[in-house]
Order: C-alpha cells, then structure tokens, then sequence
C-alpha cells in the first residue's frame, strides 16, 4: 500500500459518527468510567482526557461536573462506541491515546494510530536541543538549508524542527507507507505540509540527493534490545510498532547504522541529534568517537535526569 493510499484510508477510517447525548448520561457514563480505571488500576485522569478529546469538555467543567446540566453534549462517537473503546482501555491496555485518536506533543495535538509510536513526552526535548546546538555553534547557517527527521512515525520531531527552523526545509522519512500516510494528515491539519518533504524508506536511503548537504538530522530511532519489547507494560508491547521499539540484540543496531552512514549527509559543522536508551549513553558516546567524523560529543539528560540524548556535530573540512 502507497503511502496516500494509506492517508485516505485513515481518512475514512478517522471520519467521526457525530452523536448526542444529555448531560446527566454522560456524567453517569464518567461516574462508571472511573471506577473501573480504579479497579484496573488505570490512572482515573484518562477518563477525563478521553472526555476532553471525545467531547469537547473543558478540564473545569470535568472538575466541577457543570456538564452534568447540559441538556445536549455531542460527542465524536455514539456512547455505546464510547463503552467499547473504555473496555478495550481495560481490558485490551490499549492506549488511551489510540482509542481517541489522537496525542498531545509540545503544543500540537497529532493524529496517532497502532501504525506509530505514540510520541513521549521527553522527545520533546530533542527539539529545544537541537536549538540549543545551532545557538553554541555560532553557525547561523545551520537554522536554513535542510533538515532531516528520520523514522518520523507521526511527524513529531519533523514538526517540531519546521517550527523551529523557519527556514530550513525539513525531510521526514519512515519505512512504514501508514506511519507516513499519518505524519502527512498530520502536516496538513497543522498548515505544515509545504515546509516538510516526505519519504518512505529506511534512513538516509531516500535522500541520496542531498549527500553532504543536511545542516541537521534528528531521530527517534529503535533501541529497545529485542528480548525486552515483551517484558514491556502491554500497552508498548501489545500495542505499539515494534518496527519503532526493536533495536536488535543489544538495541543499538540502528543507532549505530545512523552513526556510519550519516557523515555522508551531514555538512561540516553538521548537527547529529538522537534519543536513546538508558544505559545506552557511554557506548553511544564511544561509537561516536571512533567513527572520526565526529566532534564535540555531549550527552543530555531527560527530565527525570536519565541520560536520553546524544548529540555531535559533523567534523569541519
């Protein structure tokens, strides 16, 4: 399946049953809801955000239960649909986010299904690093020119770095023809889908014509080792792409790809920028260093102070 064959079929497959329903039902419904988060030990905070997003209700509104008074609410799918997807949330762990369809990140709210990784929080930080990078090089240059985002998934990072480098041109590129046809919905609801390139193919494949061009590239990559994906909670394991958690026997398979391969890409002075697993630093660090093409190495923490990020820049010629 081509990539916009897929993006109409998620189309058709996201066209919302517009429904209504009474105040005091929805409340009851809610009342129900959160009790069983709590049997299953489900954050009760889920419910409210699938109600946010389903239908429409504002976070006072859900605290002071003032919707309870509401003759009419309509919601995205009938209730009893709304039950069902609640029940695959207890029963399967399918994840909040691909029952409504949708995930938070940075301020965008993107279109998410099982065919992408749902975007986390602490990715977020990939884009202000990558600011941060441009602005300790002194290299204005590096915010035009051509970025690259690869295994873009639902388009986050690429659309983030389109935000951040107004000027720059930015390449996202995924193997999965529905990951693409997702991240390109996605640039068309956010206004972004003349800035951002898309392409299906595994890493640096595609973009053969910008060899030794790219001011950046920052990625996502898999590095979760593959005998641990079924350890994971079920909502990951059962869930979410393994094409984006398996990084092979040791999780590092395409990080080191991306270290080899991406010195052809990158111009002098170049930014590479990647998320990684914890414990995985000091090796990231270390392939960076005897690959020779690379400087300045520097390792970020995440929020919770885990070494997450690995960043270098391209050695200048």
């Amino acid at each position: 399946m081509s990539s916009n064959d897929a993006k109409h079929e998620l189309l058709a497959q996201n066209s919302p049953i517009l429904s209504r329903v009474s105040g005091i039902e929805l409340w009851q419904w809610r009342q129900e809801a959160r009790k069983s988060a709590v049997t299953a030990e489900i954050p009760v905070t889920e419910v409210d955000w699938l109600l946010q997003e389903l239908a429409g209700l504002e976070p006072l509104a859900l605290r002071l239960e003032s919707f309870k008074q509401r003759p009419q609410i309509e919601l995205r799918y009938p209730l009893p649909m709304l039950s069902q997807l609640w029940q695959r949330r207890l029963y399967e762990r399918s994840p909040i986010q691909y029952l409504a369809g949708v995930a938070p990140w940075r301020h965008f709210s993107l279109t998410v299904s099982p065919a992408v990784l749902i975007p986390r929080p602490e990715t977020e930080c990939l884009i202000d690093l990558a600011l941060d990078a441009v602005k300790n090089i002194s290299n204005p240059q590096l915010t035009e020119g051509h970025w690259a985002d690869l295994g873009t998934g639902s388009g986050a990072i690429a659309f983030g770095l389109a935000e951040a480098f107004k000027a720059a041109t930015i390449h996202a590129v995924d193997r999965s023809a529905e990951a693409l046809a997702i991240a390109q919905l996605n640039a068309q609801q956010l206004g972004l889908q003349d800035r951002i390139q898309f392409y299906q193919g595994s890493w640096w494949e595609p973009l053969g014509a910008f060899k030794g061009q790219l001011s950046g590239m920052v990625s996502n990559p898999p590095y979760i080792p593959s005998n641990w994906i079924a350890q994971l909670q079920p909502e990951v394991a059962n869930h979410e792409p393994h094409l984006a958690l398996d990084g092979g026997g040791d999780g590092l398979d395409c990080i080191r790809q991306l270290i080899e391969t991406s010195p052809d890409y990158l111009r002098s002075g170049g930014i590479w920028l990647i998320e990684m697993m914890a414990g995985q630093a000091d090796i990231v660090a270390q392939l960076l260093h005897q690959q020779g093409s690379y400087c300045h190495i520097q390792i970020f923490s995440d929020l919770a102070d885990i070494d997450r990020f690995a960043l270098a820049y391209r050695t200048q010629e």
